[in-house]
């Protein structure tokens, strides 16, 4: 099922309502007039409100991807796949993102 393509403006959060921001995004690709984003490098996560151990959340990898769009040579970041959070393992939620672009 195709995605909507992830930007730097998305909406992105993890399960304890922490905000998370890509670590790297690709300038040269823009959606909506935001740099596209890929699976290349992490999000960090801020503000996530879990306080029992393994604490907080940190960083979200992706490891659900595009098939078939790639960016840079990287493939790209859609709102229909999954990260996993660091030291968590509690997934990240895509809550916003543009409308026009879409992906498989």
């Amino acid at each position: 099922m195709p995605g909507q393509l992830m930007h730097l403006g998305a909406t992105v959060m993890c399960a304890h309502s922490g905000p998370a921001q890509p670590t790297k995004t690709e300038p040269r690709v823009l959606v909506n007039g935001m740099p596209a984003v890929t699976a290349v490098a992490p999000y960090t996560v801020t503000g996530c409100t879990l306080l029992q151990p393994p604490g907080p959340c940190l960083t979200a990898q992706w490891v659900s991807t595009a098939m078939r769009v790639r960016i840079g040579g990287a493939p790209a970041l859609l709102s229909d796949g999954r990260a996993q959070c660091t030291p968590t393992g509690t997934p990240l939620t895509v809550s916003a993102t543009q409308t026009r672009v879409k992906g498989t």
